[in-house]
């Protein structure tokens, strides 16, 4: 009942707000891995308000350094709660919510004969490429590191061979651009770059939409690796940023990112709807 009630509160705030501002613009920074989910919620916003948004996507923590280098954002929706935090300590804006989460999936080129029990052993095989993130520029590097502390648990060595490995293809600042309109991680795997890619499983999904007859591997749960995604609204920013935050945490935003795959906490029970 507490979540439920929090979402209805934070509708009803929504709605009175939306009656009492003017139609303004709204930047939203946000992370790559939310680009498709946060590009709809944003059109849905739109509708919803007659406001505009602004989007700008990349590696969270490539995001965070432009808005520190002294770029305008309104709201901030990263990969992880590290980064919206650090510029919420640093006084730019307060609080930081969860609104989203996500886990490692392994992608695979089509030919791999791979299965979660026997994912570790693919990953330390020397003949595999092991495709990443790049680690501090995007959480998902993050996270693909931290899988590789959870395999030196398991198996001595592992962290290793799997750090000196990983082919940081993606989220650096030198990193290769995808083509236009192309998926990065299915222009990566479909150009053969790696062998196995670890990313988010909502960006496996989108990879294998392009790249169709790329495989997804769930990771044990031994392995397993999950990602807190943080909100935040920005100190001076005109109160449409305030309801765009809150139609993200509210039903009408959750429900678009439980499409593209995330977990969407805020959801109310099925009853409840």
């Amino acid at each position: 009942m507490r979540r439920i009630n929090f979402c209805s509160l934070l509708f009803v705030v929504f709605l009175t707000l939306s009656g009492s501002s003017h139609a303004e613009q709204v930047i939203l920074y946000a992370a790559g891995s939310l680009k498709a989910a946060l590009g709809d919620v944003a059109i849905a916003y739109e509708k919803a308000t007659g406001n505009s948004v602004k989007t700008a996507f990349g590696p969270s923590g490539l995001m965070r350094q432009r808005i520190e280098k002294g770029e305008v954002a309104h709201v901030f929706a990263s990969a992880n709660m590290k980064h919206p935090r650090t510029l919420a300590n640093q006084g730019r804006g307060r609080p930081v919510a969860l609104f989203a989460r996500n886990r490692l999936c392994a992608i695979t080129q089509p030919d791999m004969e791979v299965s979660s029990a026997g994912l570790l052993d693919v990953l330390l095989d020397p003949d595999i490429r092991v495709g990443t993130s790049t680690p501090k520029a995007d959480p998902s590097g993050d996270y693909a590191w931290e899988l590789f502390g959870k395999a030196e648990k398991l198996q001595a060595g592992s962290f290793e061979v799997l750090s000196e490995k990983a082919l940081k293809l993606t989220g650096g600042p030198d990193s290769p651009k995808a083509p236009e309109g192309r998926n990065k991680y299915g222009w990566v795997m479909g150009d053969k770059k790696a062998d196995v890619f670890l990313t988010y499983c909502t960006n496996a999904a989108l990879a294998r939409g392009e790249v169709p007859n790329l495989r997804i591997i769930p990771i044990p749960p031994e392995l397993s690796v999950g990602a807190d995604y943080g909100l935040m609204v920005f100190d001076g920013a005109p109160i449409p940023a305030w309801q765009l935050a809150m139609f993200i945490l509210a039903p009408e935003g959750q429900n678009i990112l439980a499409k593209y795959g995330f977990t969407a906490e805020a959801l109310p029970n099925k009853q409840s709807r």
